[in-house]
């Protein structure tokens, strides 16, 4: 499956060119009942085939950015666009649309207990109306992706954390989605195993494929220079590496400065 991803053709007709990019949040604001304002009128986009780490202090936002994306939720104010669908427009039916071209990687790694990391990664692609005749090969050459080709028959329970998390990547890969979300995917391990996911991202967005990594792991972030940096804070988007004009952001964000790395921890 390398190297294909769904094209332009596949957007809604209604999208213009350079309405296109994969993700695009403006003016998002997200508020809940009790825990008040999660997101403050945040604006960025994600072109595709395009690399970002998404860093903030615990509780700053970056889960909840990313929970908008997925459309596990939906902005108070502003609009999220994932791949042509408006988180204003787009039903609840229509949801499964968009995860078909978002696909989505946990901490956590929410795996089924007890069954082989053939078997994780046969049961998302049944449930999402992969042909049956096929869905053996596919899991296989998905597991043989991220570098598990020995250990389909491997029950959950036998892996260690970093084949875990490559199980779960496998799962999100199914449907060939356009960019992959990863919340925290390295929070729960070591050093070694989290650069080896790190460096099976860049092999994925080196064949086209888009990526948002929320993270906390600030070593990560700083071994990886070349990769954009949006940096969150009390749910503002403070710093964009990328950006060439940032003159809605504070002038210690604008561009050439540096963000605040020094402290950033815990998950958002």
């Amino acid at each position: 499956m390398a190297g294909r991803f769904p094209d332009s053709s596949s957007l809604p007709s209604s999208v213009s060119p350079r309405q296109r990019s994969v993700i695009k949040l403006t003016g998002v604001t997200k508020e809940y009942p009790r825990r008040g304002r999660a997101l403050d009128d945040v604006s960025f986009h994600l072109q595709k085939g395009e690399f970002a780490f998404l860093t903030g202090h615990s509780g700053s936002g970056k889960s909840t950015t990313l929970r908008l994306i997925h459309m596990a939720d939906r902005p108070t104010r502003g609009e999220v666009l994932v791949s042509g669908f408006s988180s204003e427009t787009t039903s609840e039916r229509e949801v499964w649309k968009v995860r078909r071209r978002v696909g989505m990687v946990f901490q956590d790694f929410r795996l089924l207990p007890g069954r082989t990391a053939q078997e994780n990664v046969e049961f998302v692609l049944e449930v999402t109306g992969t042909p049956r005749s096929t869905i053996s090969t596919r899991a296989g050459r998905l597991l043989a992706q991220v570098g598990l080709s020995a250990k389909t028959g491997a029950r959950v329970e036998e892996l260690s954390g970093g084949e875990r998390q490559r199980v779960a990547i496998a799962r999100a890969l199914g449907n060939e989605p356009l960019v992959l979300l990863a919340d925290e995917p390295t929070g729960n391990l070591d050093e070694r195993a989290s650069r080896g996911i790190l460096d099976l991202f860049r092999d994925l967005n080196a064949s086209g494929m888009g990526v948002l990594m929320a993270t906390h792991d600030l070593e990560l972030v700083r071994a990886y220079p070349d990769i954009r940096l949006l940096e969150l804070s009390e749910g503002r988007l403070v710093y964009d590496s990328a950006a060439e004009e940032t003159t809605d952001l504070p002038a210690s964000r604008n561009r050439g400065a540096q963000p605040d790395l020094s402290s950033s921890q815990g998950k958002g």
